[in-house]
């Protein structure tokens, strides 16, 4: 495994690199953390779980729900590498009602059917005042081949975003609009390398869409191909610069993806 300030964990040996969206994402989710004290956290979806790591090191005491088996088991063999003390589970507890300070779901809510339904269950997880920090892609005008690819049923609008959020019982306290624009740029390269394998036998249904979510957060296999170049001297200052970039636009519509947070009333 390889750790940097920029790029943050990797593990190419393991097959998973960071893209240039989850950088820039998780570049804000940082700074969203250095406001939220160590406490239990949850992170629902983490694929590899590797921002997970970057918690721990900060005294957050995690765990995990990720439904795939194929990344639980990534996620543990990476957790268990680093000595890092991270659970990852296939089924919730009933001990996590009203456990949890902080709840995180990033690129998970577009993969539900029932969107309500998942954001008020995350809600019963926390306890009154918990944080939930949660991302997901934005606009349905950039639906593209990736978005089908990886099992979507839907990219979100900002106001409806906050409605849904306050239906389930959160305090909207920001949505912020990142990627901008790098982010757009790297999903328009994103989009040509899926769109290959979208045809009319890709399975749209909720069980393929299931099938196609299980894989979506571990397969880098178009990612990898640029980890040479995005974790040279070169490409490190360019997605630094490239965060630089996105901050005074975060309020804006121009990224690719919203990032949320909320209080549980």
């Amino acid at each position: 495994m390889i750790v940097d300030a920029t790029l943050g964990p990797s593990a190419p040996e393991h097959g998973w690199v960071p893209a240039p969206r989850y950088l820039l994402r998780r570049a804000q989710i940082l700074r969203e953390l250095r406001t939220i004290q160590p406490c239990e956290t949850l992170e629902i979806g983490p694929g590899a779980g590797m921002l997970l790591h970057e918690l721990d090191a900060r005294g957050f005491h995690c765990q995990a729900l990720e439904m795939s088996k194929a990344a639980r088991e990534v996620a543990d063999a990476l957790a268990r590498e680093a000595g890092r003390d991270i659970r990852f589970l296939e089924h919730p507890e009933a001990s996590w009602n009203g456990h949890f300070g902080l709840v995180m779901a990033f690129e998970v809510l577009e993969h539900i059917e029932h969107d309500l339904d998942a954001l008020r269950t995350w809600r019963s997880w926390l306890r009154p005042g918990g944080t939930l920090l949660l991302s997901v892609p934005c606009h349905m005008s950039k639906w593209n081949p990736s978005d089908v690819w990886a099992g979507h049923f839907r990219r979100y609008e900002r106001a409806p975003m906050a409605e849904l959020a306050a239906t389930a019982g959160f305090e909207v306290e920001r949505i912020l609009c990142y990627g901008f624009p790098l982010a757009n740029l790297a999903e328009k390269v994103r989009a040509r390398s899926y769109a290959p394998e979208v045809d009319e036998t890709v399975d749209t249904t909720a069980q393929g869409k299931h099938e196609n979510s299980a894989r979506s957060g571990i397969d880098r296999r178009h990612v990898m191909k640029w980890y040479p170049l995005l974790s040279s001297p070169a490409g490190k200052l360019a997605i630094r610069c490239a965060d630089l970039a996105q901050r005074p636009f975060l309020d804006a519509e121009l990224g690719n993806g919203y990032l949320l947070r909320a209080r549980a009333r």
